[in-house]
């Protein structure tokens, strides 16, 4: 069977960028850095241009760190939590640490496995901290944070991409990807979900945010609230042409939703609650 170029583009990429002394440098990792410079820019950015409150380069800075290990720490214990914790409560060390430990010595593999429901939590939890530590506006900053993530999202997705992992479901469209590491032999066709993911939870989420955020000065202050519904909803969708990695809500030995989806489910639920609870607040402020 013949194929075009746009399918076989996943065999044509190479994740490491380059070998130093048997430690590879991959693109994923690269695109952590490239995501959390581009976030600061965009954060200072929009605070100065659109004067959303005074804001020092050091105080950026700290909210920055802080934003950056929550993410990081997050995103790796949500993996382990909501994925895979039977294997990590026997595997500890692997938490953490970029080895396994085999019975033939010490293996480097990096650390494999991050949840972005996890680094969203860590993020948030963290990023709360440094703003109240920094005495800046708690919700001008929490949402002007909110307001860039889905463009600092894409990065993360690109790089979930040149990886070949998190591919989607088979299908027969002409839009299907062939990816080396799908389990068929020979390779079928597969949905490029990680492009659907930073297409529509990233460059569209982020321009459906921006323009709400123009147009509707009451929106400004929901933001979060925006994101948490806006993304959970995409991603709740994704989840139909993404190949599941995990067991999600199973009924009669048949899925009903992902475990994904289930997830999404709870962002959706939290971004309507949180900006019920905002509203009222506010209501309650004016009286």
């Amino acid at each position: 069977m013949s194929y075009s170029w746009w399918n076989t583009i996943p065999e044509h990429l190479d994740p490491t960028i380059v070998t130093v002394f048997g430690f590879p440098f991959r693109w994923y990792g690269f695109m952590y850095v490239l995501a959390f410079s581009f976030g600061w820019f965009l954060i200072w950015h929009f605070t100065k241009k659109y004067k959303i409150q005074a804001m020092k380069r050091e105080q950026l800075d700290s909210v920055m760190t802080w934003l950056i290990v929550g993410i990081l720490l997050g995103a790796r214990l949500g993996y382990v939590f909501f994925y895979e914790f039977a294997y990590y409560a026997n595997h500890i060390s692997e938490i953490i640490l970029p080895f396994k430990f085999k019975n033939d010595g010490i293996r480097f593999t990096g650390i494999s496995g991050m949840s972005y429901h996890g680094g969203l939590i860590g993020a948030f939890l963290l990023t709360s901290y440094a703003i109240k530590k920094q005495k800046l506006d708690y919700w001008k900053s929490v949402n002007t944070v909110f307001l860039v993530v889905p463009l600092v999202y894409t990065f993360g997705r690109l790089g979930n991409f040149i990886n070949g992992e998190l591919y989607g479901r088979p299908t027969e469209s002409s839009i299907g990807m062939l990816f080396p590491h799908a389990p068929e032999n020979p390779p079928v066709l597969r949905h490029p979900s990680q492009l659907y993911e930073m297409c529509f939870e990233g460059f569209v989420l982020f321009g459906l945010i921006y323009v709400l955020w123009r147009l509707f000065p009451k929106v400004r202050d929901h933001v979060m609230a925006v994101y948490l519904i806006g993304y959970g909803t995409a991603r709740f969708f994704i989840e139909f042409f993404r190949e599941p990695t995990h067991t999600g809500l199973m009924a009669n030995n048949a899925e009903i939703m992902t475990r994904g989806q289930i997830l999404c489910s709870a962002m959706i639920l939290s971004g309507i609650a949180l900006w019920a609870l905002r509203a009222y607040r506010n209501k309650a402020r004016r009286q």
